[in-house]
């Protein structure tokens, strides 16, 4: 018999009862992001294996106290026995916490905060632990002051000509207060500063400000490898860069064309709807806090748009169309510029144009850190089928060093084929080694 769910960031599944800080772990990866429950007595391939009943009630007894005094803030789970069948299941669920971030206070805030990551539970990171804080201050990183900076150093030109072209707006003039309700400026103790949204939107000299934030679109030869056919740094305002880069896309790729009556028709072996989609995505919803710049790989059989910063959507849901933005300021001044029709309508748009044109579907790939877009083109080869090699050196793109652990994580393997692979990469120079043992480190 299977359990009727799937794993998920928000659902975990374990075939025998774990050791305590295991429990605890994945609890405070839940509550530091969308909530969920970590079921016991289901196997990875959703098998429903059960517990012995004593085991059960026994567990409902302690569990709670448990987790109540090893978290930090205390965390208070619902800790309840399903039956399904014949068989008994020990549920333990909690929603999103209001007072992150949460961590394992016999290790303390640094090396106790953990995260969900997929279908995993992962150690946060300090800039990871810095966004928790202020979520639960109500903060977000774009709306922060950039102290370096005053509204003088945005373009108010560039501001001027959104006020006049904006979406279902009257037309008004640039000001103090028209830039503080858009949140491109902010006041604190009696000054004024312009914020990071206001720089990376209308900004006269972005990159000064923050260096990562740009895109680097590349066109490799063939389906693997690095060998670069033609490249293109993309800087300036988010909007100079989403119009840079997609020009670069679209004049690499393979046009079609067909007569009809007395007209000639083009068409983009990739949707162009899906690109774009895909591309507003990545420059929205990227976390800007991470010092990272977004990646564009076109290769012979896909697309790749490559962004810093997790999902602040379950990925499942993107396919429901339920989406939570990250920045809400980039997002509204997007949206009243005419670059967004609908919230949470970008993925859906993408999926269909897809099917329409009878293309494998795109695959997206929330990993650690990142989120990665891959579309097809026409002689697509599945990312899962492309060789681990490739896949492993697709893990520097968030980190100048990898461990086996990270391998394991990424892509669900067994110890002692990573191992083995990571191995192989060394001997043939592909990577190299620093540490012994369990400390081992791996750099391209």
């Amino acid at each position: 018999m299977k359990h009727p769910e799937h794993e998920s960031v928000t659902l975990e599944f374990k075939s025998r009862m774990p050791k305590n800080d295991q429990i605890i772990k994945t609890i405070i990866g839940f509550c530091n992001q969308h909530g969920g429950k970590l079921v016991l007595g289901v196997d990875d391939d959703r098998t429903i294996i059960g517990l012995n009943e004593e085991q059960v009630l026994e567990a409902m007894e302690y569990l709670e106290r448990s987790v109540y005094i090893a978290s930090s803030p205390p965390i208070l789970p619902k800790v309840i026995s399903q039956r399904i069948g014949d068989k008994m299941l020990l549920v333990i669920e909690v929603s999103e916490g209001m007072n992150k971030p949460y961590y394992r206070h016999a290790v303390g805030l640094d090396k106790g905060t953990y995260i969900r990551v997929g279908k995993n539970t992962i150690r946060a990171s300090s800039d990871t632990i810095e966004e928790l804080t202020w979520q639960s201050r109500g903060l977000s990183y774009e709306n922060l002051a950039v102290y370096q900076a005053d509204e003088k150093t945005l373009d108010h030109v560039k501001i001027q000509t959104f006020l006049a072209d904006r979406r279902q707006q009257s037309k008004a003039n640039v000001t103090r207060d028209v830039m503080l309700s858009y949140k491109l400026i902010t006041e604190e103790h009696a000054k004024i500063y312009a914020s990071v949204a206001g720089i990376l939107l209308f900004g006269k000299q972005v990159q000064h400000y923050f260096s990562e934030a740009m895109i680097i679109c590349s066109h490799f030869k063939g389906t693997q490898g690095r060998e670069a056919i033609a490249a293109l740094d993309c800087n300036g305002t988010l909007f100079e860069q989403l119009e840079q880069a997609y020009h670069f896309i679209i004049s690499r790729l393979t046009h079609t064309f067909s007569i009809k009556g007395i007209k000639r028709e083009e068409q983009l072996e990739i949707p162009q709807i899906a690109i774009r989609e895909i591309l507003l995505n990545a420059i929205i919803h990227r976390n800007y806090h991470l010092r990272a710049p977004i990646k564009i790989a076109i290769y012979d059989d896909r697309l790749e748009i490559f962004s810093p910063g997790n999902f602040p959507t379950p990925l499942p849901n993107l396919h429901l169309g339920l989406t939570d933005a990250r920045n809400m300021t980039i997002c509204r001044i997007f949206r009243e510029a005419n670059l967004i029709e609908k919230l949470g309508s970008g993925f859906i748009t993408v999926f269909e144009n897809y099917r329409e044109r009878g293309l494998p579907d795109p695959i997206i790939h929330d990993g650690d850190g990142f989120v990665k877009c891959i579309l097809p083109r026409n002689n697509y080869k599945t990312f899962e089928n492309s060789t681990l090699h490739e896949q492993i050196l697709d893990l520097f793109d968030v980190a100048t060093e990898i461990s086996v652990s990270d391998v394991m994580k990424a892509y669900n393997l067994p110890r002692s084929s990573t191992s083995r692979k990571l191995a192989e990469m060394v001997e043939k120079g592909a990577l190299k080694t620093t540490g012994a043992g369990k400390g081992t480190k791996y750099t391209k």
